[in-house]
């Protein structure tokens, strides 16, 4: 048997001769081959990255950004926090506590926000088959001014979420003597938030799902879908691209086109059975979309 094995044994050795033979060849271009390696290691550690956290997102936003950018503006985590989010926080720190800090350079239009969003509730709640009007939750409530001028008026409690303190501190002031029916206010950025299972009647998600990932909002719609009562709707209201997706670096939000919005909640199981396009803003304003989700 020895003796079987020994043309084999040569033949391996004879094999690995040529082949070193043929590595040593190219010795003088090892540092450049390893640096294309390292180049493209690198790239591909990048892209798998972006693409997890932005899996809807991702090819638009590479269309527009260097990877390496790309990468700094979304995933990139130093300490153990994706500075995606960080940033957000930051810029929210520096805001004023008022409808006015709320609202931006906008704050003429409030009240054109709030009669649209008055209407597009209503057709949700209170009614045979519809949502009832005991418990709703506001995401990303800031100081408040949906609550006060939206929920309350159809709903007998509601809770608040924010992951801004100074916020939350000036709710209880700014609401008044409706603060008596705020349940809780739960200071929380809402990819760390999960709300309580069949609490809520509605829950109301306005301008702040472009501060989540694709991945977190997916998240975040499943444990709102588990946080639903029967007939519980969610709505989602949030500016709209007109094609593609955009990043916005000041604040750390992404503004997606409707088609990502209608991929990633039909991704959680959900199905959009309104959707309504607010009118009387500017056409200078991005373009916002109030999308009923059940």
């Amino acid at each position: 048997m020895f003796v079987d094995h020994r043309p084999h044994l040569h033949l391996c050795q004879d094999t690995n001769m040529e082949y070193l033979g043929a590595h040593l060849a190219f010795k003088s271009r090892w540092h450049k081959t390893d640096e294309e390696l390292c180049r493209h290691s690198m790239s591909f550690v990048l892209h798998k990255a972006i693409r997890n956290d932005f899996f809807e997102s991702y090819l638009y936003l590479l269309e527009k950004y260097p990877l390496v950018k790309l990468f700094a503006l979304t995933s990139e985590v130093i300490d153990g926090e994706m500075q995606f989010y960080a940033r957000a926080r930051n810029f929210y720190m520096d805001l004023p506590a008022t409808e006015e800090g709320m609202m931006g350079d906008f704050a003429e239009l409030s009240n054109t926000d709030i009669e649209s969003s008055r209407e597009f509730l209503k057709k949700f709640v209170g009614g045979p088959g519809k949502a009832g009007t005991d418990f709703a939750l506001d995401c990303g409530s800031g100081i408040g001014r949906v609550s006060k001028h939206v929920l309350l008026h159809f709903f007998n409690n509601i809770e608040l979420v924010d992951m801004t303190e100074q916020f939350l501190e000036e709710a209880q002031n700014y609401l008044e003597e409706e603060a008596d029916r705020v349940e809780t206010l739960y200071c929380y950025s809402l990819q760390d938030f999960t709300p309580h299972a069949r609490k809520y009647d509605v829950i109301w998600m306005q301008w702040v799902s472009g501060h989540l990932t694709d991945k977190d909002l997916l998240v975040f719609l499943l444990r709102c879908k588990n946080a639903l009562k029967e007939n519980g709707v969610i709505i989602l209201k949030d500016n709209v691209a007109r094609e593609g997706c955009r990043l916005d670096p000041i604040d750390s939000s992404i503004i997606r086109d409707i088609h990502i919005f209608r991929s990633i909640i039909e991704k959680s199981g959900m199905s959009i059975i309104a959707e309504e396009r607010q009118q009387g803003f500017p056409d200078l304003c991005v373009p916002i979309w109030m999308i009923a989700i059940q």
